[in-house]
């Protein structure tokens, strides 16, 4: 190869290199810059573009569990994973071929089957006494301010019931937006035609469970710390008290059937004086449509 040419591909080679390493530099520089961006303005309630941790939670639970998450599991599983791969690259180097032309014939160690035994009971106790507290937190239903019952629909839909005494006295069922007409502004395969609307800062308790004749669904709603399966015959109650309004989605999390994927959970947190606007309006645009609540209501006036 003659100088000139080994130049002229050193030259090129070293274009290349230029511009590869340009182009990785102004796609981290984005990454970081939208990571930043995602990090000053989080977005609540919703999924985040490109998210990967947990949604930014608005309830006590909520916070107990990325406590749990963030403090503990991933510290945990950081350290054993980093301990796997240190034993696994001293296993590599100290005992490959060359290094142990004579193998062990050892067969037991009393000490490391010891070990290797009481050391993942001990990791699970430190995982075990956190959760427990955060389940019983979970399940121990505290005194609420209003009901909300929800029912999971055979045709893949959730009803959402507001008793009288609590001045409701009205049911509405929850559709997804027709994808093909979706309005401007809406998110896909999330928004619904109609929102179930609670009061800030007031602790909600809501009765989950499914049409008697249907299939069993699961009510998450990942902000509010929420996930409770809605079985058909049974009455499941969980709770959640959130600290600001706004919008806060959630989906059905079983593999319920052919629209499991259409089957989303929109909560608007309004304050109380919105709120109780909300339900004289409830009142009336709900009033005239034939609901088990409606005629148990009915059957009492008579």
């Amino acid at each position: 190869m003659t100088p000139k040419i080994f130049g002229a591909i050193r030259a090129r080679s070293i274009l290349t290199a230029n511009a590869v390493a340009g182009s990785l530099f102004a796609t981290g520089s984005a990454f970081f810059a939208t990571g930043s961006a995602l990090a000053q303005e989080p977005i609540i309630g919703r999924p985040t573009p490109g998210g990967f941790t947990l949604p930014v939670s608005v309830t006590e639970i909520g916070h107990e569990i990325d406590f749990f998450h963030n403090m503990i599991l991933l510290p945990i599983i950081t350290v054993i994973c980093l301990f796997v791969l240190a034993l696994l690259v001293y296993i590599v180097v100290r005992f490959n071929d060359k290094a142990n032309p004579v193998p062990s014939k050892t067969t037991h160690n009393s000490l490391l089957e010891v070990a290797w035994t009481v050391v993942p009971v001990l990791i699970l106790m430190a995982i075990a006494f956190p959760s427990f507290r955060l389940l019983s937190n979970q399940l121990t239903i505290p005194d609420s301010d209003m009901t909300v019952k929800v029912t999971g629909n055979a045709s893949w839909a959730w009803t959402y019931s507001y008793p009288k005494e609590e001045g409701g006295g009205f049911e509405f069922q929850s559709r997804i937006l027709d994808q093909e007409n979706l309005p401007a502004g809406k998110l896909r395969l999330l928004d619904v035609d109609n929102e179930a609307v609670v009061p800030v800062n007031k602790t909600i308790r809501v009765l989950v469970t499914a049409d008697v004749v249907g299939i069993i669904h699961s009510f998450v709603v990942p902000a509010f710390g929420v996930r409770i399966d809605a079985v058909p015959g049974r009455m499941n109650e969980t709770w959640f008290k959130a600290e600001r309004e706004g919008v806060y989605y959630g989906q059905c999390s079983k593999l319920c059937g052919k629209d499991h994927a259409y089957m989303p959970i929109v909560f608007r947190v309004v304050s109380e004086e919105a709120y109780k606007a909300w339900l004289a309006e409830g009142q009336k645009k709900y009033a005239a449509i034939e609901t088990p609540v409606r005629l148990a209501a009915a059957a009492e006036a008579n």
